[in-house]
């Protein structure tokens, strides 16, 4: 277990470890953070990415970690440099009655019916809200320097085992994604490919996400400088290769949506393997005279959970 001054090793260069880092490295404990790749080289680089509810198991535990989040990146957007902002946000399907609205979806700010004159061509139905959006590159790099700033440091290292860790730190968090199948030993964990286009701003303002099950679907994310495109669901897949037919796909759709899209540029073609799970891992464990503590296998969500589950884990490391 962590004794005074002692590091706390975090794996992994994510929204997740980087997360966990900052909110250990800003409570005064001495931070290092192993990665096999530079954050925007990992999975989250290629988010979206936006703020929204999560309906993942433990129900109960990822609401509450998804308000703490929102309180967080509503906070952020006032930071310029942050990369986050807070937008409208259209989405497209069939909204419950005020008295049937699950708790998750209580806690989108501002959410309201939408007449079908504001949805995008070829939707009828849909809500309006004001959400914050995640300009992922930028918020990388502003999460790499706060923690930077909090005296926190990062070291480009593949690790192996977890007894590997605990060599180097009496308490490790393990913020792994998909790695920690192998490193955690969770084969509950899978690979789930998702693709996005990402394209130049021709001006747009407003967001867009269509509410689907089918794996494939229209929504754009607009920052500041780019539109980001998709989306794709291919679960299993652990080919992280972009597709190009997807990608042509996605660029059909998002056009026909937003007619302003057909004189943006695209820029890249972004894809990766988001780590799924039946239950976000958010606990701590004993390993030999050592404290690991799980963050891992929130799927497609995140950048959503990621504060409420940074600050919980963080409290169980220095417990």
């Amino acid at each position: 277990m962590r004794r005074g001054n002692d590091p706390i090793l975090v794996i992994g260069a994510g929204v997740s470890g980087l997360t966990t880092a900052v909110c250990l490295a800003e409570a005064g404990c001495d931070v290092l953070v192993w990665t096999a790749e530079p954050p925007q080289r990992t999975t989250s680089a290629v988010a979206g990415a936006m703020w929204g509810p999560s309906f993942q198991e433990p129900a109960a535990k990822t609401l509450e970690w998804t308000a703490q989040s929102l309180v967080d990146f509503r906070q952020l957007a006032l930071e310029p440099e942050s990369g986050v902002h807070v937008a409208t946000v259209l989405t497209a399907g069939d909204m419950p009655e005020p008295g049937e609205l699950p708790p998750q979806v209580r806690l989108i700010p501002d959410l309201r019916p939408c007449a079908s004159a504001e949805l995008p061509v070829g939707f009828s139905t849909g809500s309006s809200a004001t959400m914050p959006l995640i300009d992922m590159p930028r918020y990388l790099d502003y999460l790499l320097l706060r923690l930077e700033r909090a005296g926190g440091m990062i070291e480009l290292r593949t690790v192996d085992t977890l007894d590997e860790a605990t060599q180097g730190a009496p308490v490790v968090v393990n913020c792994s994604g998909l790695g920690a199948r192998v490193l955690a030993a969770d084969q509950s964990l899978i690979p789930v490919f998702g693709q996005h286009v990402v394209l130049t701003n021709p001006g747009l303002d407003v967001a867009f996400m269509e509410l689907s099950d089918s794996p494939e679907w229209t929504c754009y994310f607009p920052h500041r400088e780019r539109v980001v495109c998709g989306g794709i669901r291919v679960p299993d897949r652990w080919d992280s290769s972009p597709d190009s037919d997807a990608a042509q796909r996605i660029l059909e759709r998002c056009r026909l949506a937003e007619p302003l899209l057909n004189d943006a540029e695209v820029v890249a073609v972004i894809a990766a393997l988001r780590p799924d799970r039946p239950v976000v891992r958010v606990e701590a464990e004993s390993l030999g005279n050592s404290r690991v503590v799980h963050n891992y296998g929130h799927g497609g969500s995140g950048v959503s959970l990621s504060w409420g589950c940074a600050r919980e884990a963080a409290e169980l490391a220095v417990a």
